[in-house]
């Protein structure tokens, strides 16, 4: 019997390509959302701060990292889907900094005003603006996840979620071999 080898393109890893396509992926999907609210009559405000937040800069380690993933994985085909995967985990990224502002007291984020400073701002001389700001900035961080996950099921990667038992006997959901994990030894309580 005699083997065929069918070359195939490799997955050519580019970073900074990477991280230009995520910002143009997170930018078209803000401006969607932009659009959604204006046509239906709703403030933009919030879609605003949060393209600020988004769009004002950022190593992007997280989408490269999803992409080299990928690469190493043996990735082949369309990358669409793997990027907007990879802005996804952007967007949800974006959710945990603005949380982690309003618990930190954060005045700044990557030299500009944090989110709940930032809607204090536009709402300052009216009353409770600074508590406006917190409040607010809470709950656009909840939009930033409710749309990271939006992001991510879109994709298009098709499949269905991984089960245990897909994976043999022995494997965990995260490809983990618990047989090799140490079982803690028994222990008896101590009789009161």
């Amino acid at each position: 019997m005699s083997e065929t080898t069918v070359a195939l393109p490799a997955c050519v890893f580019d970073p900074a390509g990477v991280r230009s396509a995520v910002e143009e992926r997170l930018a078209a999907f803000l401006g969607a959302k932009e659009r959604l609210a204006a046509e239906q009559d709703f403030p933009t405000e919030v879609v605003e701060v949060l393209r600020d937040l988004v769009l004002g800069g950022g190593k992007r380690v997280r989408p490269v990292l999803c992409v080299a993933g990928w690469c190493a994985a043996g990735g082949r085909g369309d990358e669409g889907p793997v990027l907007q995967v990879a802005a996804s985990l952007e967007m949800f990224h974006t959710f945990a900094l603005v949380h982690d502002d309003v618990m930190d007291r954060s005045a700044t984020r990557r030299g500009r005003p944090s989110a709940h400073e930032a809607f204090a701002a536009r709402h300052r001389g009216r009353p409770g603006a600074a508590r406006l700001g917190v409040d607010t900035a809470v709950l656009l961080g909840d939009v930033a996840l409710v749309w990271s996950d939006e992001l991510l099921h879109t994709a298009g990667l098709g499949g269905g979620p991984v089960r245990c038992g897909d994976l043999g006997a022995g494997w965990d959901a995260h490809g983990v071999d618990v047989r090799a994990v140490p079982r803690p030894a028994r222990h008896r309580l101590p009789e009161y």
